[in-house]
């Protein structure tokens, strides 16, 4: 039995077979969310609201500075539409988090965490496909956008898809972080309320940071440290064809401290299902 253990603990499996085990991941989220509709629906219409209705509400009333990446004043529907796209990112890595809460309640995930590749593996393929599937949600919403003039320069689409991918990673992370931490589904939505609207409402996704520090110094660094304001900002100077240096900086940090505390809380032998599955727990 030693021995067998062993042998299973030294194989070392070649690129191939880490790419079937990643193919066969992204495959999966990929037909359920084909068979979810309303979820590509639902993500498409939390942002189209807020571009359709709230921005022509605002836009006489928030003037913008010129201030980078414009180049010159821009509408308040503009400002926010890199906001917007990030939190269509948002809300995906906090549902695909929910699917790893049921899939924990209905077996799925014992199955796909018993699986003999490495739990890191595992857990970053799965990020991976959540991500995907939120890069597809947000191009979907700037093809939407395009039609109510809200333009980019054309390579912008392009610069913007390294943007996307890391941004989705951070959120999709810290969904899954999250996830670790709920042991009943009921008790999901709770929890992501109270994630999802104070990173989304207190970051530079509705307004810019200046007229925050102008009205509240204390929000304003609130605002600064919140991972979200960084990705928004990653988002919207990689669709002007420039790099915020620092929020990329925080982005990958943020990303790396999430998916690292994901990989431990999933660990069954030192993480917070450890606990959980202590029958006196």
């Amino acid at each position: 039995m030693t021995a067998a253990a062993e042998t299973t603990d030294t194989h070392r499996y070649s690129l191939a077979q880490y790419f079937i085990c990643l193919k066969g991941i992204v495959w999966r989220e990929a037909l359920r969310f084909i068979h979810q509709r309303e979820r590509f629906v639902s993500a498409l219409v939390r942002p189209l609201v807020w571009l359709f209705i709230f921005a022509a509400g605002f836009r006489q009333v928030l003037g913008l500075s010129i201030i980078p990446p414009y180049e010159t004043y821009v509408l308040y529907e503009v400002y926010i539409a890199p906001g917007l796209i990030a939190m269509i990112q948002l809300f995906n890595g906090m549902q695909s988090s929910l699917t790893m809460v049921y899939d924990r309640e209905t077996g799925g995930m014992r199955t796909l965490l018993v699986s003999p590749f490495p739990r890191w593996w595992l857990l970053t393929s799965k990020l991976l496909a959540g991500t995907l599937v939120s890069v597809l949600q947000a191009y979907a919403f700037l093809l939407i956008a395009w039609f109510w003039e809200i333009e980019a320069p054309p390579l912008g689409y392009l610069a913007l898809l390294p943007a996307l991918l890391l941004s989705g990673f951070m959120l999709g992370a810290l969904g899954m972080l999250i996830s670790s931490l709920i042991k009943q589904l009921e008790n999901f939505a709770g929890v992501m309320n109270f994630v999802i609207f104070p990173m989304f409402f207190a970051s530079s996704a509705l307004y810019p940071l200046w007229r925050v520090k102008e009205s509240s110094l204390l929000l304003y660094y609130v605002c600064e440290f919140n991972p979200f304001t960084h990705a928004t900002e990653l988002i919207r100077f990689a669709l002007y064809e420039q790099v915020a240096w620092v929020s990329l900086a925080v982005v990958l940090g943020c990303t790396a401290v999430f998916l690292f505390g994901a990989i431990i809380a999933y660990d069954p032998a030192r993480g917070f299902l450890a606990r959980r599955n202590n029958p006196g727990g």
